[in-house]
């Protein structure tokens, strides 16, 4: 293993500073896992938890498990291990509580670092595998480290204090989106917990009456078995009610009934018209007779 922290006058860096202390250097490479280590630093440390992944990895890719790959994101506030697609968070190893990196001389192709973790207070080691870049990617994280101290020397300390209280901050934001997000999932299943319960003790066949439907001009369809007046408009209002056949016989302006044909009767005609009607009828029969 070879130990990546140099901060030699003379040293030439391979990347800007603007580039690590305003942005990031990205790398692509494959994630072994870290395990917690005794030690902050040694070579030997890192050769052990190499070896153990190693073995651990093993085993997992004869099951059929690949290698993740990640993406890293070195400058000088720390490195960040992401998902390459979705850009999301795995680790965010803050550069202060690195103690350690080292590139493995043996396997050109493995890099690792020692980092404190923030919440159990414990080292871990972070193994990871680059073909080509095993090497760049340790030189990379002592630059950052370089500059990182320089700038803790040209202000007095504060910047690293500042740095920390950020960290401190950014972590409790962390938690609070983790607290929300199973805040919303709880009333998510409290909501659909309350709506089963409503279906379950409702009446069953119970239907929630529905408005008739209309026809193109506005108008409710004719229904000879539904009763007009029970029916509402589309203002809410009652349509007039239709007037009832009455039995009692109506007359005309002079008070008589009117003349219906299939009703009329002999004794229907007054007497004097009676009479002649009946002796134009007996005319009509001798008439007939004599021919």
């Amino acid at each position: 293993m070879n130990r990546a922290f140099s901060r030699k006058k003379d040293k030439t860096w391979m990347h800007t500073p603007e580039a690590l202390s305003k942005h990031f250097i990205p790398y692509n490479a494959k994630f072994l896992g870290s395990t917690e280590v005794e030690q902050p630093k040694g070579t030997e440390v890192v050769r052990d938890a190499v070896r153990k992944l190693k073995f651990a990895r093993h085993i997992k890719k004869s099951e059929g498990q690949k290698i993740p790959k990640v993406e890293l994101q070195i400058s000088i506030y720390g490195v960040k291990i992401l998902e390459p697609k979705t850009k999301e968070v795995q680790h965010n190893c803050q550069l202060h509580r690195i103690s350690f990196c080292a590139d493995d001389k043996t396997d050109k192709r493995i890099f690792t670092f020692i980092c404190k973790d923030s919440e159990s207070n414990k080292h871990l080691c972070y193994v990871f595998d680059s073909e080509k870049c095993a090497e760049e990617i340790t030189l990379t994280i002592g630059q950052a480290f370089d500059l990182a101290y320089r700038k803790f020397l040209e202000s007095g300390g504060k910047d690293v204090e500042t740095r920390k209280q950020i960290a401190g901050l950014q972590k409790r934001i962390q938690d609070l989106e983790t607290e929300n997000m199973e805040l919303k999932n709880k009333v998510q299943d409290l909501e659909n917990q309350l709506r089963i319960t409503q279906v379950s003790t409702s009446p069953a066949g119970s239907m929630t009456p529905r408005s008739p439907s209309t026809d193109i001009f506005d108008m409710i369809p004719f229904s000879p078995i539904s009763h007009q007046s029970s029916m509402p408009t589309r203002n809410g209002t009652q349509p007039p009610p239709v007037p009832s056949r009455s039995t009692e016989i109506k007359r005309d302006l002079f008070g008589a009934e009117p003349f219906d044909p299939f009703n009329c009767g002999a004794a229907d005609f007054p007497p004097d018209i009676q009479s002649k009607l009946d002796e134009m009828q007996r005319q009509r029969w001798r008439g007939s007779k004599w021919d």
